[in-house]
């Protein structure tokens, strides 16, 4: 017993140790000799989709400028918070740092997850969004967003739609819509968006609510795009309007961004911000994210964080507004 805890008091201060030598070391010192050795990329999705394709463009363009690798993990699980309380609680030195996505000022909140977004991270810098909207398959007797909207208000909760779980972007979005409309609708939970896009493709459920899965279905034929969220029409689907431009206050788009734990040296910082910048900004970065209608939406740290600070408030005026803890407690 006394060996235990002799070695646990031993391992204590070496970690304090640790942290205080971090912290001692002289700026321009960290400045220069980090990075050291690779750095690991905590990316809250699964591999494949279009999060993790374009975070990879962006680490392995930032890994040139700071001249080491950076491998990516994916942490998926929980609407990305599984990842992202993964980083929040990391040794902030450097090598491990990730992906945010900006819902989690929207889970903080609901208690989902245990993470402050305003106190947890280091924000390095705001990457790109996302084009979300609404399909239907190829059959669908809904040709527009008016279509949907008559058959919502005639049959009250019977419209359904399926979205990648409760309180995700897609379903908030839903919600918002079917608040400005008047109307609605009857939401059916997935795990993911996949799932939900098979089953609007095979006739179980009415309208897809997802990012841009169903991208190469529409150009297939095999789906219609009734509208998209994001502030401008998105350039792959210009034929496509707006909810906005259609009458209804509602803009979806859930900027990304990249991210370390709190209490990162300010030198490694810097590092980091000057590499993330270079590669969020870089053409080769630009062609893979307008390949998945993915605008890009960069910001530094600064400004960066005042947008999770102003998102977090709107997040708070939105749960309350569509009673999310409720729906949420539903499950």
């Amino acid at each position: 017993m006394k060996t235990s805890r002799s070695m646990a008091r031993r391992q204590f201060v070496l970690g304090g140790l640790g942290a205080a030598a971090i912290a001692a070391v002289p700026a321009r010192v960290l400045a220069s000799t980090y990075p050291e050795r690779p750095i690991t990329f905590i990316c809250p999705w699964p591999a494949g989709g279009t999060a993790d394709r374009s975070m990879r463009i962006i680490c392995q363009i930032a890994s040139r400028e700071l001249g080491q690798p950076i491998a990516l993990e994916n942490r998926a699980g929980a609407s990305g918070m599984i990842g992202t309380k993964a980083l929040s609680s990391a040794r902030p030195d450097g090598y491990t740092i990730g992906q945010i996505p900006i819902s989690v000022t929207r889970f903080s909140q609901l208690g989902s997850v245990q993470i402050d977004p305003l106190k947890d991270f280091t924000y390095i810098a705001r990457t790109s969004g996302q084009t979300f909207g609404i399909a239907v398959s190829e059959n669908s007797p809904f040709k527009t967003i008016a279509d949907v909207v008559a058959r919502a208000k005639a049959q009250p909760g019977k419209v359904t739609y399926a979205h990648a779980g409760i309180g995700g972007a897609t379903h908030v979005g839903m919600e918002q819509f079917a608040q400005a409309a008047g109307i609605k609708f009857n939401a059916i939970a997935y795990k993911g968006g996949s799932a939900a896009l098979q089953d609007v493709l095979g006739g179980q459920v009415e309208l897809l609510a997802d990012s841009s899965s169903w991208a190469p279905h529409v150009e297939a034929g095999k789906m219609r795009l009734l509208a998209t969220w994001g502030e401008a029409r998105t350039p792959r689907f210009k034929d496509v309007p707006t909810l906005k431009e259609l009458g209804f206050d509602v803009v979806v788009e859930a900027p990304n961004g990249i991210g370390a734990p709190k209490g990162l040296p300010p030198a490694i910082e810097k590092r980091l911000r000057d590499a993330f910048r270079v590669a969020v900004n870089s053409d080769e970065f630009r062609q893979v994210a307008q390949s998945i209608d993915a605008p890009v939406m960069y910001l530094d740290a600064p400004d960066y964080q005042k947008y999770i600070r102003s998102i977090y408030q709107q997040e708070t005026d939105l749960i309350r507004k569509l009673n999310l803890k409720e729906l949420m407690a539903r499950g």
